[in-house]
């Protein structure tokens, strides 16, 4: 992802209201429900977060990118999900041979006609251009970039396969979200670019992107573009965030981050980024499991949990 710093948006409490008030054409925050969430485990999510750094950098085009994307698919049908790879080629915006990317959608009821689509990418940045001392030509280890989000996402997967989400889910596994040119957004988010374009009918009611969401020290908040664009599903998301008591996320404003919900939002789909750009190892060697928590995990978890139980249950 690429962030933007941003002074142009000025009335986001108005947003906010006026999420509150239009909150109901996205879903309906819980009452008298009586519904059970089920638990999300913290533990179980950094598991699998340390499982997709094993493989390697997930750099397209190299061995561990192609294990990767193996095991997400045998992962998520061994949950019970319906899985399909969207596979295409693009221009590789840093040179050379184009660039042979890969999807992953895995959906659950996928016969419901009510959905909400969670997405995270899983790649990892060719180069490591923050790396103190200057730009080293390896691909990062990705642990919070990548694997943090898509760890929570595969961790949910496992949930639904004994819990049942009363809405259909789609979970998305983008590629090509970090191969970008620094300056130049449109060569980020290529997964996500291509995946809109390729499914024009494909209208969740809401995206959530979860990216970075495995820091030690989380500190979510309220994406720019996100709050802009999507004020009724922000203000959704980060008071049932409040309601839980749940403090890496901030009802204030954040930067304006150029990333995977993007093309959703101008595509019309109300659509969210769940990101923590205060990342001390942003796109260096350093980005390994040490530096996340299981806490920070089980945090981004249960509020999914929630959403999808409570506010998008109606």
């Amino acid at each position: 992802m690429q962030h933007l710093r941003s002074d142009r948006f000025r009335s986001w409490s108005t947003a906010i209201a006026c999420g509150v008030v239009l909150g109901a054409a996205l879903g309906r925050p819980a009452d008298a429900t009586g519904q059970v969430i089920p638990s999300f485990d913290g533990a179980r999510a950094f598991e699998l977060l340390e499982k997709q750094v094993e493989f390697g950098p997930r750099v397209p085009g190299t061995p561990a990118h192609a294990q990767a994307i193996d095991w997400y698919e045998g992962f998520l049908r061994s949950a019970g999900a319906s899985v399909a790879r969207h596979s295409f080629t693009v221009p590789n915006p840093r040179g050379g041979e184009p660039l042979a990317l890969t999807n992953v959608w895995a959906s659950f009821a996928p016969q419901a006609s009510a959905r909400v689509a969670l997405a995270a990418h899983f790649d990892c940045r060719p180069v490591a251009d923050m790396q103190p001392g200057g730009e080293v030509a390896q691909g990062i280890p990705g642990a919070n970039d990548g694997a943090s989000g898509v760890a929570v996402l595969l961790a949910l997967a496992e949930i639904f396969s004994t819990n049942p989400p009363p809405v259909g889910v789609d979970l998305l596994l983008f590629d090509g979200e970090d191969h970008g040119v620094e300056g130049e957004p449109l060569t980020y988010s290529l997964g996500s670019q291509r995946f809109v374009s390729d499914h024009p009918q494909f209208r969740p009611r809401a995206l959530i992107l979860l990216d970075m969401v495995g820091d030690a020290d989380l500190r979510i908040p309220m994406e720019q573009n996100s709050l802009e664009r999507a004020p009724q599903l922000a203000a959704m998301v980060f008071q049932r965030a409040e309601s839980l008591g749940l403090g890496a996320l901030e009802m204030a404003p954040g930067r304006s981050v150029m990333d995977d919900h993007i093309p959703f939002l101008r595509a019309g789909i109300p659509a969210i980024d769940l990101i923590d750009m205060d990342y001390e190892y942003w796109h260096t060697l350093e980005d390994t499991p040490d530096k996340c928590s299981a806490a920070s995990l089980e945090e981004i978890g249960s509020l999914l949990l929630a959403l999808l139980f409570l506010d998008f249950a109606h």
